[in-house]
């Protein structure tokens, strides 16, 4: 697992996101190796783990390209280059099922 996946994974559980799952886009898409998804229980615990991730990733030396969603979002999206974070708040997730929509991807098993 690499550096920045598991301070990304780690950040997000240090602020209690749930659910976490990671799919592993490596030789699928140009853009991204993984995607991170996760859940909160509400908007303030969704911001609270994408600015903890933000600054964590930043702290070590990590690039942000762009965050997707503002504060009060019910989905939040962090680009970080080689990793896509999407923090959903409650049947949002369900909503987009991202999980299903790439299924067919190997998810890899983290450890916060």
């Amino acid at each position: 697992m690499s550096e920045l996946l598991q301070k990304v994974v780690h950040a997000a559980d240090q602020r209690l996101a749930e659910d976490l799952v990671v799919l592993d886009f490596r030789g699928h898409s140009p853009f991204t190796d993984y995607f991170v998804i996760a859940s909160a229980k509400n908007e303030r615990m969704a911001d609270s783990i994408v600015d903890h991730v933000i600054e964590e990733t930043e702290k070590a030396g990590y690039a942000v390209r762009n965050v997707e969603g503002g504060q009060g979002s019910r989905w939040l999206l962090v680009d970080l280059y080689e990793i896509v974070l999407h923090v959903f708040v409650g049947e949002e997730r369900q909503v987009y099922n991202l999980e299903k929509l790439w299924g067919d991807l190997p998810r890899v098993e983290v450890q916060p």
